[in-house]
């Protein structure tokens, strides 16, 4: 993988986690925990469509490597409102 790849892949979870967390109504920080809640919430939601059967919806392919947007966005949001769920304490966004 390039370092322009990483970057953009970087970029894509930011904006994903930061989606996520506006959705479930629950930030944890800044831009790095936008980045990995942005990843995390890929992978849960990646399992969540496999357990299900579901299809990966607008998958973007940076360096031969898939990142499925709308599962990451689904899976971050469900691990925001888990953690906000755990620790109680919302933050304004």
């Amino acid at each position: 993988m390039t370092l322009l790849g990483f970057v953009i892949l970087l970029a894509i979870a930011a904006v994903a986690g930061a989606i996520g967390q506006t959705l479930a109504g629950y930030s944890i920080g800044g831009c790095i925990a936008s980045i990995v809640i942005g990843f995390l919430g890929a992978y849960i939601g990646m399992w969540l469509a496999q357990q299900f059967n579901l299809p990966a919806f607008f998958v973007l392919q940076v360096d031969g490597r898939d990142f499925p947007i709308i599962w990451a966005i689904i899976g971050s949001a469900l691990l925001s409102a888990g953690l906000g769920l755990i620790f109680r304490y919302r933050r304004a966004l």
